[in-house]
């Protein structure tokens, strides 16, 4: 299988995931967001599949790609390789409609040159924009808000195309809030600068003396903080191996949400960070911001009955797990 995108946070936990389930894995990755580092923790292990090797390489480039595709057949293909910051796509739009949108067009005509007809797809929960209603299944309306999710968008409508046109087979894994690390503490989330909540509290608890701003408390919720849908990214990985399954046994391009269903509040995220470190996390209350829903929350059932994927980890798990990652960077570092 060849992965794009696997040397960084989401990508490289797939990778161990195809490995751990007997598949031979080549890497090709920019390291414009995923790091060298990533392919020497995977080696370190003993997997029941092949690990090949991360190349260096861009999808904005066709002979990249050709390079990588020539070497080896691969059956199908796993795309992680994308630009992902909400606020950075406002700033730069044509960056991230370049990066995620052409670079998938040069994909799928390499895959089409070799023969390659199956590929599953990071989506984003994104896509869909404001909720008309929650939880969000598949069939809620897609008005994506931000450049970021009108490229992930844009990349779905043209596999419909590519499907029409030229017969290749995908599946669209739209994620709600990834969480949490490799439990082995091979691999985890490692952003420069990192934007994300969970990450960003854990870091607090080392570096000492920040306060955190905690944007409206009067949403009408179990305690007046919006609601998120944390999903474990080791249960987000096993979703791809099942997808890409799915596509392998005849599955037919379909598309799926990635979440728990239930949610936790700001509150209890930061309560849950509190107990997995043992330290106090300064938290100050802000007035809304606006654009912010008080909820977002996936139906997951799709999944669970086409897949057959139901997440396992909890909000604690995937705390502990994003903690323990973060003290090995650190140890690493010093």
């Amino acid at each position: 299988m060849l992965v794009t995108g696997g040397d960084g946070y989401i990508g490289s936990q797939c990778v161990l995931a195809l490995l751990e389930s007997d598949y031979r894995v080549t890497v090709l990755d920019n390291r414009g967001t995923g790091h060298e580092e990533i392919p020497a923790s995977i080696t370190q292990d003993t997997y029941r599949g092949d690990y090949l090797g991360s190349v260096e390489g861009d999808l904005l480039d066709p002979k990249d790609i050709d390079a990588v595709m020539d070497d080896c057949q691969f059956e199908a293909v796993v795309h992680f390789a994308a630009l992902s910051q909400v606020a950075e796509s406002m700033q730069y739009p044509g960056i991230y409609y370049r990066n995620n949108v052409v670079g998938t067009l040069n994909l799928l005509d390499a895959m089409r040159e070799h023969d390659i007809d199956k590929i599953v797809f990071s989506s984003t929960a994104a896509t869909y924009g404001e909720p008309e209603y929650t939880p969000i299944d598949e069939r809620h309306p897609q008005h994506p808000i931000n450049p970021y999710g009108r490229s992930k968008l844009m990349v779905e409508r043209i596999m419909d195309d590519y499907g029409a046109a030229y017969g290749l087979r995908s599946v669209r894994l739209r994620y709600f809030n990834v969480a949490g690390a490799d439990s082995g503490c091979r691999v985890g989330e490692w952003h420069e600068p990192e934007t994300h909540l969970i990450p960003n509290i854990l870091k607090s608890t080392f570096e000492g003396g920040k306060r955190f701003q905690l944007f409206g408390d009067d949403y009408g919720t179990r305690d007046g903080t919006c609601v998120r849908d944390y999903v474990n990214v080791e249960d987000l990985a096993d979703a791809h191996v099942l997808a890409l399954e799915y596509l392998l046994n005849g599955g037919k391009t379909d598309c799926f949400n990635l979440g728990t269903g239930e949610g936790s509040t700001v509150r209890e995220v930061f309560a849950m960070c509190e107990k997995v470190t043992g330290k106090e996390i300064p938290l100050d209350v802000r007035p809304r911001r606006p654009g912010d829903p008080a909820t977002l929350v996936a139906d997951g059932a799709k999944a669970r009955k086409v897949l057959g994927w139901t997440p396992k980890r909890t909000l604690e798990d995937s705390i502990r797990t994003a903690y323990g990652w973060e003290m090995k960077r650190r140890s690493m570092r010093d």
